[in-house]
C-alpha cells in the first residue's frame, strides 16, 4: 500500500537549475561581485531583517564597502531603504531606541514588498550561468 505514495521525481527547468546553481556558487563564494553582495543582503534580511544583515556583515566584511556596492545594483527605492535602515541601526548601537526599531521594521517591510525586484535582478544574472 505504501508504494502508492512514492514520490515522483520532479524535473527542474533550465531556469530553475541555473537559479539553484547561482545559490550554490554563492555558498562557495564564487559569484560575481555585485550579485554576491545582493544575495548576501537578501539572504540576511530574509533571515532576520536589516539589523541582522548589518550585524553579520560587519562581523566578517567591510560593511561600508558592501553597502556602496549594493547601492550600485539596488533600485533607488531599495537603496534608500538600505540607507534609512543603516541610520536607524547606528542609533540602536548606542542604546535601545524604540523609534529606531520601528524604522528598521518599516524598512524590512518595504524590502519584502520590493523583493521581487531583487529576484528579477538575480534571475537575470542566473540566466547567464553555464550549467
Amino acid at each position: 500500500m505504501f508504494g502508492l505514495f512514492r514520490k515522483k521525481k520532479v524535473k527542474l527547468t533550465e531556469k530553475e537549475l541555473k537559479w539553484n546553481k547561482m545559490w550554490e556558487l554563492w555558498t562557495e563564494e564564487r559569484t560575481d561581485s555585485l550579485y554576491s553582495e545582493l544575495m548576501t543582503y537578501q539572504s540576511e534580511v530574509n533571515n532576520g531583517g536589516h539589523a541582522q544583515y548589518f550585524d553579520n556583515v560587519s562581523g566578517i566584511k567591510d560593511l561600508q564597502s558592501e553597502m556602496l556596492t549594493l547601492k550600485t545594483i539596488l533600485p533607488p527605492k531599495l537603496a534608500s531603504v538600505l540607507e534609512q535602515a543603516y541610520a536607524a541601526y547606528l542609533t540602536l548601537e548606542d542604546h535601545d531606541d524604540t523609534p529606531a526599531e520601528e524604522i528598521l521594521s518599516k524598512c524590512d517591510s518595504v524590502f519584502y514588498e520590493q523583493e521581487e525586484e531583487i529576484n528579477r535582478i538575480l534571475a537575470e544574472y542566473a540566466s547567464q550561468i553555464e550549467l
